[in-house]
């Protein structure tokens, strides 16, 4: 019989996650702090609980997807939390991205009453959450991880074991590095073309299959061209994760720049009203500097 499975944090990536998780055959405990999410899903065979210390009372493994450390730290560690619901050998997994000192010390809480803490953030937007094909970026014990990986398999395509408690974070936050860059190169060339009078879907199709293809060539570019820019993974995450990434730089003293930059290029898209909007909306940041629209009506 497969485990119960327990899920908190319906949101963009978590719902579609925990669904995947259902449909796999898995029976589904979820929790949200909004309830639509949950009416939803219990619509469609989970069953609905009211507290993390419900879901974590009625399952074998709990999972959790929340917006930021605190977030996490609160639905695991205080009042009615996932903690006060646990037992000996259930396995608790946070596909958040958060500080890798939170979850640090997160896992050794859960240690000393027997459960074991696997970080797991993942990255593919809500796309790849739909689709099963999540990467998924795992620290934690190496066993639970091999013991976990059919349920991994479920909701992700590339699986990597990076080490011990807190690695799947590090690697979230050299992840988000990447992601961040490429959004703001993307906007800056879109943004050149467009200026220089020349069509930036040329450019795109130009550019794409040389060395400047990468991911986010190949999905943002059209999507931002027939004017969508909503989520995705939303602007305000894009820049909560540079947090993080600028926190964990200044406690190893490493210097990053770039990353500090990109940083407030997605400040600037919050104080602009666009913190609802897809990270590749960094764009209309570019467009005020610029005076210029990526896209005009007539077109």
């Amino acid at each position: 019989m497969k485990k119960r499975i327990g899920y908190i944090g319906l949101g963009l990536m978590g719902k579609p996650m925990a669904r995947n998780l259902m449909e796999a055959g898995y029976p589904l405990i979820v929790h949200n702090r909004s309830r639509a999410s949950v009416n939803e899903l219990a619509a469609e065979g989970a069953i609905a609980a009211t507290s993390p210390r419900e879901v974590a009372s009625a399952s074998d493994i709990v999972f959790t997807n929340l917006p930021d450390s605190p977030d996490v730290e609160q639905v695991v560690l205080g009042p009615d939390g996932i903690i006060e619901g646990c037992r000996p050998g259930m396995i608790y997994v946070d596909n958040s991205s958060i500080k890798p000192a939170t979850t640090r010390k997160i896992a050794a809480a859960l240690e000393e009453i027997g459960v074991s803490a696997i970080d797991a953030p993942v990255s593919g937007g809500d796309t790849g959450a739909k689709a099963g094909t999540l990467a998924i970026m795992v620290g934690g014990s190496r066993d639970v991880f091999e013991e976990l990986m059919p349920v991994f398999q479920t909701i992700g395509k590339t699986i990597t074991y990076v080490g011990e408690s807190g690695a799947g974070q590090v690697a979230k936050a050299c992840n988000q590095i990447m992601v961040a860059a490429q959004m703001t190169a993307m906007a800056e060339l879109l943004m050149l073309a467009k200026k220089s009078n020349v069509d930036p879907r040329r450019v795109i199709e130009a550019i794409r299959g040389g060395a400047a293809q990468c991911w986010t060539m190949d999905v943002k570019p059209q999507r931002l061209f027939s004017g969508q820019r909503n989520p995705g993974f939303k602007a305000y995450m894009m820049h909560k994760d540079l947090g993080i990434v600028l926190d964990t730089a200044r406690a190893y003293g490493i210097p990053l720049p770039a990353a500090a930059v990109n940083m407030q290029l997605y400040n600037a898209m919050l104080q602009m009203g666009m913190r609802e909007l897809d990270n590749s909306a960094v764009v209309g940041v570019y467009e005020v500097l610029a005076n210029e629209k990526l896209v005009t009506e007539n077109e």
